[in-house]
């Protein structure tokens, strides 16, 4: 069987946010963007304190809430509920920012569309006639957290490479991931370019970079 054939296991959705939010440490202030990235606040045990921000004004959401718990005026920037652990508070839009563009956040996670070796990133608008209005906050968090991590599919829906040499669409910012993590796998944006620290089970490396159009790296 060919590498590019052979069996594998992608990480579920659920586990790539397990993935990320086991990588949290304690006592970070983190941003969770739209999409998958959400989930992460979910998998964060409850007895580690990360402190998780959303831009439209709610510092210390916790994990989403059930059914029958929902507040309906608690939600998170992608419009979801949520919920606030012990000395949770929420502000306005304006101070929310202020806390981005400050340098106040460790992390943000958030999803792309493309991202480069160089740690180029790509997320919100796939041509330049997109019908995305703007770049939105990305752009802010991009450039005013401590640090960015993408999570995302390894491939687009086409089976097109998502991790590349060179970004093809608009960019967010320039130089600013530090790491990926995907469905696949788990990688490192380093001097060297992209290097793997972890593969879906079953995958080989091999079978990883036939579906990556950049270069990886095993670690040194």
């Amino acid at each position: 069987m060919s590498a590019t054939t052979a069996e594998f296991k992608p990480f579920s959705r659920v586990m790539m946010a397990q993935n990320v939010a086991a990588d949290i440490p304690e006592g970070w202030y983190v941003n969770l963007g739209i999409g998958i990235p959400t989930a992460v606040a979910d998998h964060v045990p409850l007895d580690r304190e990360v402190i998780f921000h959303s831009e439209n004004g709610v510092l210390g959401m916790g994990p989403a809430p059930e059914k029958d718990k929902i507040e309906p005026w608690l939600i998170n920037a992608g419009k979801q509920y949520v919920t606030l652990r012990a000395g949770g508070s929420m502000c306005h839009h304006a101070d929310s920012f202020a806390m981005i563009r400050g340098g106040h956040l460790d992390l943000c996670v958030l999803g792309a569309f493309q991202v480069a070796d160089n740690g180029d990133i790509a997320n919100w608008a796939t041509s330049e006639n997109d019908t995305a209005p703007a770049v939105g906050g990305a752009m802010d968090l991009a450039a005013g957290a401590k640090r960015l991590w993408v999570l995302m599919e390894h491939t687009a829906k086409d089976g097109s490479a998502k991790l590349v040499s060179k970004c093809t669409y608009p960019l967010t910012a320039m130089a600013a991931v530090k790491r990926v993590y995907t469905n696949l796998a788990t990688v490192d944006v380093t001097e060297r370019g992209f290097v793997v620290l972890n593969m879906a089970p079953g995958l080989t490396f091999e079978n990883l970079q036939a579906r990556t159009e950049a270069k990886l790296h095993l670690p040194a």
